[in-house]
């Protein structure tokens, strides 16, 4: 096993590499059995599931230790199976679209560090060429040479470009609106990157939910159950018509106040307001005056965010639960710096928001 394994657990390799390892899920299911502790690799796989759908990464929280590279390979397997057992709406696109929003925020930094002629994988590091030819686009791809100018950009064959932009709903990604040249669009750098994310996204959704044999199971009832426990505190109504900034939560509105003043919020605080303001049907106009755009290219980078984040029924992801929020350090009462009792009967930033809008009528 490899760090790039653990770090891209959907790869040809990291499969192979598992098979290898010869140890099986009803293996690691019946380690944590008789209360014993449960095997790393299925605690790393619920909190695999858990953030996926609660926070939308993969990702170690911040400050966490990471579990070794086997433990976090093999989590990948077991969050598979956990996610197929799962009776929650919506729970395998969540989980395919923050493995791949994970991954995608890995790769781009991985393709700075190690150059574009870089074709194998370096110490835990995933090279652009490498991840082509992972999913067949090796030949589909033209990496800076058909744009341009100088700064030549990349570009795709259309068929793949067809089959990848098609996950996304954006008008800018209609074919109609592109450029087109002899077979071939051109993309910026980020837009390939985030057609790779497209493919990442479609081979973690492919072959789930899995059949699950019945002995797995029955060794995880536990982690189901401790799964839908967390997921039921946030299940609050998707039919929320009324935007009253004065209702917010402290948190929420103390990162409200923060990207109005300019601040550059880091991903997860960005991500819990982002999504927050999806959850309460916030529109295109209230999105940018509470985030704080003013310019053409911060609303357009603020679509892109709020794309990433929802889907016609809602928000795609619930804004992380009052823990995960603490454990940022994003929550002004734990922080000791304000007092609101309302803080002390909810778990969920979206319950506080329904019951006080249920209390201001």
């Amino acid at each position: 096993m490899d760090a790039v394994h653990a770090n891209y657990p959907f790869l040809d390799a990291a499969r192979e590499a598992v098979r290898e390892a010869d140890l099986g899920l009803a293996e690691l299911v019946a380690t944590g059995g008789s209360g014993e502790a449960r095997h790393p690799a299925v605690e790393r796989g619920v909190q695999r599931v858990e953030r996926a759908l609660l926070d939308g990464t993969v990702d170690l929280p911040e400050g966490q230790r990471h579990p070794g590279v086997p433990a976090e390979l093999l989590s990948y397997p077991v969050a598979r199976v956990l996610v197929s057992l799962l009776d929650a709406p919506g729970a395998i696109d969540k989980y395919a679209t923050a493995e791949a929003r994970t991954a995608h925020e890995r790769f781009t930094d991985d393709f700075e560090a190690l150059g574009e002629d870089a074709r194998a994988p370096e110490n835990g590091k995933l090279p652009l060429r490498y991840l082509l030819h992972e999913f067949d686009l090796a030949d589909a791809v033209e990496v800076g040479s058909r744009n341009d100018g100088d700064d030549a950009g990349p570009a795709m064959a259309v068929s793949a470009y067809l089959r990848l932009a098609s996950g996304f709903d954006d008008e800018r990604w209609r074919l109609v609106d592109r450029a087109l040249a002899d077979g071939w669009v051109p993309l910026a750098r980020e837009e390939l990157h985030d057609l790779l994310r497209e493919a990442v996204r479609q081979r973690v959704a492919d072959g789930l939910p899995t059949t699950v044999p019945d002995e797995i199971a029955a060794g995880l009832t536990d982690e189901v159950a401790e799964l839908e426990d967390a997921f039921s505190e946030i299940e609050v109504a998707h039919d929320i018509d009324v935007l009253a900034p004065e209702q917010f939560p402290p948190c929420v509105s103390g990162l409200v106040e923060r990207a109005q003043s300019g601040a550059d919020l880091p991903a997860h605080a960005e991500f819990a307001l982002v999504s927050f303001l999806a959850s309460a049907n916030a529109d295109e106009a209230e999105l940018a005056r509470l985030t704080g755009a003013t310019t053409e290219a911060e609303t357009r980078a603020l679509r892109y965010r709020v794309d990433r984040v929802s889907d016609e029924s809602g928000a795609q992801y619930a804004p992380p639960s009052c823990t995960t929020m603490q454990a940022y350090g994003e929550c002004p009462v734990a922080e000791g710096e304000i007092e609101d009792p309302r803080c002390e009967t909810i778990s969920h930033p979206l319950a506080y928001y329904e019951d006080a809008l249920a209390d201001a009528e």
